[in-house]
């Protein structure tokens, strides 16, 4: 009788895993949403507190961007400027979303220092928070895709609806991203500074301004390229055309490995991240 006491009470010292700790910090965080959508919007208001139109100057400077690029690169790779625009409107503000990704979740946990260390709650709450700042700011860009769409005619077919699961696997990336990112920029102080140069190397590397197609016999380069599938999956629906099976296994294949492998290094480390930032 002695013993079972003793059994019972050992096993109910027992801390709880580390999985399971994570898990619940996750499924807590998400709940919480509230908390997390308000201070997003509060960092987006901050940021632009003085100006007059607010995050609208984005999709001012982007839509000159897209327009002035669009020019230049239609006539240098001799392409339509009907077709050659609106590839680069599609793809250019989804690579704009998955930059301020990677760029942002530098700073998950360093930028809110203070509340980590003074307010109990769960660490998840500022990975959740960046992507939806990020989401926030990429709903101005509507401003540019949808006017590209109407003024050279692209089709809106049963295809465009793929947009929704395309954006779904955008954001599930972004949450690993966030996640990953924010705790070994935590740790190492080095990495903000190589991700964003990078993030500008990986730019010129993925079929944006350029077409995988114009690689001819270098095609594999692309294909090598996870950033092009998980933009190829958006950008596709966008000119209402069904994206390559292909791009899908790979986006998939990004998204299932980088949740798996951002969750053990969460639920390894997540008690130190107070002690880092």
């Amino acid at each position: 009788m002695h013993d079972a006491a003793l059994n019972v009470a050992a096993t109910q010292s027992l801390p709880p895993s580390r999985m399971r700790a994570a898990w619940r910090d996750l499924a807590e965080g998400a709940a919480r949403y509230p908390l997390w959508a308000t201070l997003a919007w509060l960092d987006i208001r901050q940021r632009y507190r003085r100006s007059a139109i607010g995050p609208f100057w984005i999709t001012i400077s982007t839509g000159l961007m897209i327009l002035g690029l669009g020019l230049l690169y239609a006539g240098l790779f001799r392409q339509r400027t009907d077709v050659y625009l609106p590839y680069l409107a599609a793809g250019l503000i989804v690579w704009t979303l998955m930059s301020a990704l990677i760029v942002d979740s530098c700073g998950t946990f360093i930028a809110s220092e203070g509340s980590i260390k003074q307010i109990r709650a769960p660490l998840s709450i500022y990975v959740y928070r960046v992507v939806w700042r990020n989401l926030l700011v990429f709903a101005h860009y509507v401003g540019i895709i949808v006017p590209v769409i109407a003024i050279y005619g692209v089709p809106v077919t049963p295809a465009s609806l793929l947009i929704v699961p395309a954006m779904l696997v955008i954001v599930l990336n972004g949450l690993w991203t966030a996640l990953a990112l924010g705790l070994l920029c935590a740790r190492f102080r080095d990495i903000p500074q190589l991700i964003v140069n990078l993030v500008q190397a990986i730019f010129f590397l993925t079929p944006i301004l350029w077409s995988s197609d114009q690689l001819a016999r270098y095609h594999a380069f692309a294909t090598l390229n996870p950033f092009h599938h998980l933009i190829s999956i958006v950008r596709a629906p966008m000119l209402g055309q069904a994206p390559d099976p292909v791009s899908w296994i790979a986006a998939l294949g990004v998204t299932v490995g980088g949740l798996t492998g951002s969750f053990v290094l969460f639920a390894r480390y997540r008690g130190r991240i107070a002690y880092w930032v």
